[in-house]
């Protein structure tokens, strides 16, 4: 299994690491069984799975609880706090610490409300602070939402915003800078050029991880996209199933390629 040390040095500019993001024991499991060393979680898909909202600070205990499952698979975790599930730092940092306990790798913190604000940057950097001074061996993820929330034309302010608060999250203990949106391969470059750590940004639409690694990206994820992948091949799957002619003996088309039932109930077992 992945340790932190480990999981820290696959964030190298210009070669980056594809993190993957799991919304359950299902798909971290199956993520795991294809290769990837390292899964991070999307908090849409476990609040969704849950029945809550993304975003809103809800999803605490599932997120550990699917910490607790993964780490007995044998599968290391790079957890998402949304904003930390808590506006008190040291709470924000008590519950990290029992991630770090379990075997966690990392943690991926934002800076933003369900609202589409941006939070103080104090009160974020006082929950970097934290979850450095309680879990000081995690790779520590600080999240600038102003690319994601803002869609303004003043590029210059929002390049000089994020590189404020992402130098302000770096001081307070983070590891590395995640900037989140649909970014030009300029303002990726800019931003790289302008944080002074690794860059993490989601995977890009029309810009491959090659390309990603030449403007001097260290981490590219998933965010939520394969979990609404995963739900729009439900769709696709059952409508094509619906619109199927020939009677139940005749199976139709599904538009993916569907795993086996012995690659799925294959999976490796739990490693106690």
């Amino acid at each position: 299994m992945l340790t932190p040390a480990e999981f820290h040095a696959l964030h190298r500019p210009g070669s980056p690491i594809l993190l993957p993001n799991a919304w359950d024991l299902a798909s971290a499991r199956w993520l795991a069984a294809a290769g990837h060393r390292a899964i991070g979680t999307t908090s849409l898909g476990i609040a969704v799975g849950a029945g809550k909202c993304d975003g809103a600070g809800e999803i605490a205990a599932e997120s550990l609880a699917l910490a607790l499952e993964a780490a007995r698979h044998g599968i290391a975790l790079s957890v998402d706090l949304e904003a930390g599930f808590s506006d008190d730092p040291d709470e924000v940092g008590r519950f990290v610490a029992e991630l770090a306990a379990i075997g966690c790798i990392g943690v991926n913190i934002e800076d933003s409300t369900p609202a589409g604000e941006l939070v103080d940057v104090e009160l974020a950097a006082a929950k970097v602070a934290a979850i450095a001074a309680a879990a000081p061996r995690l790779y520590l993820n600080a999240r600038t939402d102003g690319y994601w929330i803002d869609d303004a034309d003043d590029a210059d302010r929002r390049l000089d915003e994020a590189a404020a608060r992402a130098g302000r999250y770096l001081a307070a203990g983070a590891s590395g800078v995640f900037v989140p949106g649909v970014l030009e391969p300029a303002t990726i470059s800019a931003l790289v050029g302008a944080v002074e750590a690794p860059l993490n940004v989601l995977v890009q639409p029309d810009l491959p991880i090659s390309r990603l690694a030449e403007l001097g990206v260290a981490r590219a994820s998933t965010g939520s996209l394969l979990f609404r992948t995963a739900l729009g091949s439900i769709s696709a799957a059952v409508e094509a199933m619906a619109g199927g002619r020939g009677g139940a003996s005749v199976r139709p088309a599904v538009p993916l390629e569907v795993p086996s039932y012995p690659d799925v109930a294959g999976l490796p077992p739990v490693v106690r």
